[in-house]
């Protein structure tokens, strides 16, 4: 693809946060890059004021959009990232996650089959596997996610193997652990609402915008009782989807990867590393364990490395923090003063 010019990137969920990051990534490799997003978690001042791509506002459910997007632009591939993706809302409201995530997949599908771009690269996640029964976990381990979120995500995992047989739509599935972190540059970063990602929470609580950070278990069997969980940097999984794209874009087959850093940190380890990164003192509150949390979940990512050529920058968990806590300071610094 160097030597030739490329085609447009349709994004979709381009304005979340690993969405986001995923543009800019591919800005950087000189890739066009048009998003789709319906802005219920996405962010249009990011679009705006620091990607500055086309952005359209609408759902991956709405053919009629969708159809008009492959005709006004010429589109080479798709990143597809829109999805709920709160594990315990999917539990109270699968529909949602049905819908949104299935059937928004599907018809996303078809619209590509209809004029025939053949390359997807698909964000999925971990809690495709349920419950470790080896560790790291590899991508031939067993299936079984334990919640509606995980579960739509197998479902769709599923629905590429098949239409990779009926249309040769090839496939990149990128099964994540825990992203975290913001881009160096202060400029992107992670920002939902609600938030219930441990490394934002914790840095909130350095903000002063949150209490305390609640602690979900002392008792498991880790070091310090707490849950260890594979943290990867947001911009090494942005950089892991370009990789992904460029390896179908070449004639690549279908494949799943894990994307994680291979090791684990401790909730305690996670809150004692903000502390160092921010020099706050964190007020933390003890309580019982959460449903369904397993007690280590660590990833293996030596297929990315060896077929992909996927070399992660940002494994050390202080860095991670850091970079995050640059971006929280920048977004929501000023409320801190409202308080």
């Amino acid at each position: 693809m160097t030597n030739a010019v490329k085609k447009t990137i349709l994004v979709t969920g381009g304005a979340g946060y690993i969405g986001s990051h995923a543009v800019y990534a591919l800005q950087q490799a000189s890739f066009p890059v048009v998003i789709l997003d319906d802005l219920v978690y996405g962010h249009r001042d990011l679009v705006d004021q620091v990607l500055q791509v086309p952005l359209i506002e609408g759902s991956t459910l709405d053919q009629r959009l969708l159809r008009d997007i492959f005709a006004r632009y010429d589109i080479g591939a798709v990143m597809h990232f829109a999805a709920y993706t709160y594990v315990g809302e999917s539990v109270t409201d699968p529909g949602k996650y049905y819908e949104s995530n299935v059937v928004g997949t599907l018809t996303l599908l078809e619209a590509m089959v209809e004029v025939g771009v053949k390359s997807l690269v698909f964000s999925s996640t971990c809690a495709t596997y349920g419950m470790p029964e080896t560790l790291p976990i590899t991508e031939d381990h067993p299936q079984q996610p334990i919640s509606p979120y995980g579960q739509t995500k197998r479902m769709v995992e599923q629905i590429l193997t098949d239409y990779d047989k009926a249309h040769n739509l090839r496939s990149v599935r990128f099964r994540y652990f825990n992203a975290a972190g913001a881009h160096p540059s202060g400029l992107l970063g992670e920002d939902h609402t609600p938030e219930s990602h441990l490394i934002p929470l914790v840095l909130q609580t350095a903000l002063g915008l949150r209490e305390k950070i609640a602690l979900y278990g002392t008792d498991y069997p880790t070091p310090d009782g707490t849950c260890i969980r594979d943290y990867i940097h947001v911009c090494d999984l942005a950089d892991a989807h370009v990789l992904g794209l460029e390896y179908l874009l070449k004639g690549g087959s279908s494949a799943a990867f894990n994307l994680g850093n291979g090791q684990g940190f401790s909730v305690r380890e996670v809150i004692d590393a903000a502390q160092r990164v921010t020099g706050r003192q964190i007020p933390v509150i003890e309580t019982e364990r959460r449903p369904g949390d397993a007690s280590i979940l660590v990833g293996s990512s030596q297929k990315a490395r060896e077929i992909l050529g996927w070399n992660p920058k940002y494994g050390d968990i202080d860095t991670i923090l850091a970079h995050a806590w640059q971006w929280h300071q920048q977004r929501h610094g000023a409320a801190v003063s409202t308080l």
